[in-house]
């Protein structure tokens, strides 16, 4: 039998070695992890003193400076990338995937993985100065599907923003069950540049995710949000090449507010917009898309089920919208395309696009992972 009075001898030197390291970590944080004040200049132009030891993209937040970044630092978008002069440090794991072979000779960084422990010189785009905090009040709600919300943001202070079709802004989330602290995330607008007082965003329910369960769930008409931006560069190109639009879900929002801008714009010039939803109950705003096929001369509609249900009664095209777009664009010649969705969406109808000749670069799209 084992000795009870060796099992409870184990389980104190258990203890009073855990009770240490803990002491010790303590001790660390506050000594070795206090990295005290430290300097970002930013494109030799600016300087700013910042408390050292949190990620780069939150210390510029909290400056005023806001860099784009889809994930909300999370790691996983790429989009905060910055070109970091000196002070950072070697790469992580984590940067690497998100960093190709020429942005690693130019040093360049994601600004959520980087720590501010050094004093940091950085170069950031220079319209990135021009991006804004906003103070928003939620002045409507409105279910598009049974997991797609459309929320119209009414601008407060400033009560007025300037962005282009295709654009996205960033989300604030205050703390609540499932997060202690404020979080962003991304969100792409849906709504025409003109009106200017008023954003609005189409946003999907992600099981779990921290935004989406807070606005599905927890937000509320009246209830006032903080966002930021605008950032991205999704929008029209002005050239005369036909346009290919692709979406799923709530990458609805800035194929919408493209052909809004070029309804109002009379912008005319051949489109063709392929939309990709399981069943019947995932599919909307179908009739303000076929409005817009009597507004814009040379536009056409084509969304797809990929699951479409007995009681759909559906006579439209069925199967993946890959499929689809695979079959009805018979060549790529004098062809742009602009993408919105899932990751995984956006790869299978690059490949397809180029299969058919349109060039990569004239690929346009926002992975938002």
């Amino acid at each position: 039998m084992f000795p009870v009075g060796t099992f409870l001898i184990s389980v104190g030197a258990i203890t009073v070695v855990s009770a240490v390291l803990a002491l010790i970590m303590v001790i660390a944080d506050a000594t070795i992890g206090n990295y005290g004040q430290v300097k970002i200049n930013i494109n030799n132009k600016k300087e700013y003193l910042v408390k050292g030891g949190k990620p780069l993209l939150g210390t510029l937040m909290e400056q005023g400076v806001f860099i784009p970044s889809a994930c909300g630092g999370r790691g996983s978008c790429g989009l905060c990338k910055v070109k970091v002069l000196e002070g950072a440090g070697q790469y992580l794991p984590t940067e690497l995937p998100w960093i190709t072979e020429e942005e690693r000779k130019e040093n360049i960084r994601l600004s959520c993985q980087i720590k501010c422990k050094t004093d940091l010189s950085i170069q950031i785009p220079e319209e990135l100065f021009n991006v804004k905090q906003y103070e928003t009040r939620v002045a409507f709600l409105v279910d598009l599907t049974h997991d797609i919300k459309q929320v119209t943001l009414e601008l407060l202070d400033p009560k007025e923003i300037s962005f282009v079709a295709g654009q996205f802004i960033q989300f604030m989330v205050p703390p609540y069950e499932l997060t202690d602290e404020s979080v962003y995330r991304a969100y792409s607008v849906a709504s025409v540049p003109s009106l200017k007082n008023r954003l609005e965003l189409e946003i999907r329910l992600v099981p779990n995710g921290i935004c989406t369960t807070y606005v599905h769930k927890y937000l509320k008409e009246g209830e006032k949000v903080t966002i930021n931006g605008p950032y991205g560069e999704f929008y029209l190109r002005d050239s005369q090449r036909d346009i290919i639009c692709i979406a799923g879900g709530s990458g609805m929002a800035p194929i919408k507010g493209i052909l809004e801008d070029m309804a109002e714009k009379k912008i005319n010039r051949k489109t063709r917009y392929f939309f990709g939803a399981r069943s019947l109950r995932d599919l909307f705003l179908v009739d303000r898309m076929r409005e817009l096929e009597e507004i814009l001369p040379d536009f056409r509609f084509i969304p797809a089920l990929s699951n479409s249900l007995p009681e759909d009664n559906w006579t439209g095209e069925k199967g993946f919208v890959t499929d689809i777009l695979d079959r009805e664009l018979k060549s790529g010649e004098n062809v742009e395309a602009y993408l919105c969705g899932s990751p995984g969406m956006i790869d299978a109808c690059v490949k397809v696009l180029t299969s058919k000749g349109v060039p990569e670069d004239l690929i346009f799209y926002d992975k938002f992972g």
